[in-house]
C-alpha cells in the first residue's frame, strides 16, 4: 500500500473506483481501492476521495495531496500526519 513514508508523511497509491453503490476502502497488496458513491464529474469524486482517506487516516483534509493522477481512476497521494 505505502511506496513510501516517513513518522510525519505517507505516500500511497491508490485505485479509486466512482458511481459505485457504496462507499468503501479495501486494502489490496499494493494499493487502497476506494469505492466512492460520487460521480467524476466537476470534482465531486476527488473531494469525496479526501473526505473518506482523512476519516480512513484520520488526519485533516488540509493534510491529503494528490500529486498524481489528479483525472485518472489511478492516483497517488501524499497523505501529512
Amino acid at each position: 500500500m505505502v511506496i513510501k513514508g516517513s513518522q510525519s508523511m505517507q505516500v500511497v497509491n491508490i485505485k479509486v473506483i466512482p458511481n459505485s453503490r457504496k462507499t468503501a476502502i479495501i486494502n489490496e497488496k499494493d494499493f487502497l481501492k476506494v469505492y466512492l458513491k460520487e460521480q467524476p464529474l466537476e470534482g465531486k469524486a476527488k473531494k469525496a476521495l479526501i473526505d473518506v482517506l482523512s476519516e480512513y487516516f484520520n488526519v485533516r483534509k488540509s493534510n491529503i495531496e494528490i500529486i498524481k493522477g489528479k483525472s485518472f481512476r489511478k492516483k497517488v497521494v501524499k497523505i501529512f500526519t
